[in-house]
């Protein structure tokens, strides 16, 4: 793996590095398959994990599977695609 360096000359592993990154608005409602105003929604109504930088949305692939797994994602009692 090679290593990537920052303008601090901080070193950083390559590995992951695309599954660690930052997400956008629209990566994050492509990846739930759900359309950007309900992210605006979510965030707000249901506390969905986000991070404001500047003026955009930013999101942690990880922090969003966590939130889709507590049980926090669920609309009326039912996750989206969810047959139970």
């Amino acid at each position: 793996m090679g290593v990537l360096t920052s303008h601090c000359s901080e070193e950083i592993p390559m590995n992951n590095t695309i599954d660690d990154r930052w997400l956008s608005l629209e990566e994050i409602a492509a990846y739930l398959g759900i359309k950007r105003d309900t992210v605006y929604k979510w965030i707000t109504r249901k506390k969905m994990p986000a991070h404001k930088v500047g003026s955009l949305w930013k999101f942690r692939r990880d922090e969003i599977d966590d939130w889709v797994r507590s049980g926090d994602a669920r609309d009326n009692g039912m996750v989206h695609g969810d047959t139970n």
